[in-house]
């Protein structure tokens, strides 16, 4: 899940696996695999930042994770 900021200053959250492209035009638009579209704040490069964020925590708790049961 990653946080983003509406045009009006407030805050959501979406899930970043149901993502299906993001645009700018030059509001970012972020389309889902559902064809809902969202509006934010951020810059494209900002959500892409913010997905490789949340995914690598994943990976970085998984791995985690593995360790402390092995």
């Amino acid at each position: 899940m990653i946080k983003l900021t509406r045009l009006n200053g407030s805050v959501y959250v979406l899930n970043s696996s149901l993502i299906e492209t993001v645009e700018a035009t030059p509001d970012t638009i972020i389309t889902t695999v559902d064809g809902r579209k969202y509006v934010c704040k951020e810059s494209v490069d900002e959500v892409i930042e913010k997905i490789i964020q949340f995914e690598g925590s994943i990976r970085l708790y998984a791995d985690i994770q593995k360790i402390e049961g092995a």
